[in-house]
C-alpha cells in the first residue's frame, strides 16, 4: 500500500494498495472543519486517482471518527463576501471532480455531516453511515445562499419537497431518518462500521471494474438533463452581504463562548 500527502501538513492522504484508494481528510479537530486550502487538496486528490484505470472504488472518509462539519468558518470572520463567494466556488469544484470520478466511491460517515461536509458525502455515490451520525444543511441561518447545485444533489435522492424541507428548517438528521427518507444509503451500529465496510467493498471485489464503472456511468447518463444545466451556471453570489457578516460573527462569538469539553 502506498500513502501519499496532498494536503497542508498532510491534512488529505491517500491510502492506495492498487486496486482501492482511501482518501483521508481533515485533523480529527473543530469536527473536521475545513479550510480553502483542504477543499482544494480534495479536489486535487481526486484529480490524481480519476485516470487510474486499476482502481476499483474510492472511500472518503475523516480523522478522528468524523466525517465533516462543512468549511471552516473561522477562515471567513472579517474576510469579507467576496472572498467567502471564492472558496464556496471553490468547494463546488471539488465536489464536482469527486462525482467525476468513474469508478464507484463511498463516504463512510461517522461523527457529522453538515453544510460541506453533507455535500462532500452526496457527491459519493454511496453512504456507509454510523448509527449515531446525524447529517444535514443547516446553513440558511447564516445568510448562506444555497446554489442550485447543492440543492440538485439533494433533490435526486429526496426529492424537492423534502430538500426545501430540510433547506427551510436547517435541522440535522439523525442517520436512520436520513436513511429511511434516501439522503443516506446505509446506516449501521458504529461498532460494525468497520466490518460491514469490509464485506461492502469485498463484494465489489467480485465484479471487473469495467463492469462497475459501466453501471455508474449509466446512471449518471441518465441524470445528465437534471444536472448539466445546473453545472452550466456561472458562479453566484454565496453569502447575503447584508446578513452573512453580522451572523457569522454572532455564531463565531457563540462558540468561542462555549465551555470547553
Amino acid at each position: 500500500m502506498t500513502d501519499s500527502a496532498v494536503g497542508t501538513a498532510g491534512s488529505v492522504t491517500i491510502d492506495d494498495d492498487g486496486s482501492l484508494a482511501v482518501v483521508t481528510f481533515g485533523t480529527g479537530e473543530r469536527l473536521n472543519a475545513l479550510r480553502s486550502q483542504e477543499w482544494d487538496a480534495l479536489g486535487r486528490a481526486a484529480g490524481e486517482l480519476a485516470d487510474r484505470g486499476d482502481l476499483r472504488a474510492v472511500v472518503f472518509r475523516g480523522r478522528g471518527g468524523v466525517f465533516c462539519s462543512g468549511s471552516d468558518l473561522t477562515e471567513w470572520d472579517g474576510a469579507g463576501v467576496a472572498a467567502f463567494d471564492r472558496s464556496f466556488w471553490q468547494l463546488e469544484q471539488t465536489l464536482r471532480a469527486i462525482e467525476d470520478l468513474p469508478m464507484p466511491t463511498l463516504a463512510v460517515v461517522e461523527g457529522v455531516a453538515a453544510g460541506g461536509g453533507c455535500q462532500l458525502a452526496l457527491a459519493c455515490d454511496l453512504q456507509l453511515t454510523a448509527a449515531s451520525a446525524q447529517v444535514g444543511m443547516p446553513v440558511s441561518r447564516l445568510g448562506i445562499l444555497v446554489p442550485a447545485s447543492f440543492a440538485t444533489r439533494m433533490s435526486l435522492r429526496i426529492g424537492p419537497s423534502r430538500t426545501k424541507d430540510l433547506l427551510y428548517g436547517g435541522r440535522l438528521l439523525p442517520a436512520e431518518e436520513a436513511e429511511r427518507i434516501g439522503l443516506m444509503t446505509t446506516v449501521v451500529e458504529d461498532e460494525r462500521l468497520e466490518e460491514e465496510l469490509q464485506a461492502l467493498l469485498a463484494g465489489w471485489g467480485r465484479f471487473p471494474p469495467a463492469s462497475l464503472r459501466a453501471a455508474k456511468s449509466a446512471v449518471n447518463r441518465g441524470l445528465e438533463p437534471l444536472v448539466t444545466p445546473v453545472r452550466g451556471e456561472p458562479p453566484a453570489p454565496a453569502a447575503d452581504p447584508l446578513e452573512f457578516p453580522g451572523r457569522l460573527a454572532a455564531f463565531l462569538r457563540r462558540r468561542r463562548a462555549r465551555p470547553s469539553a
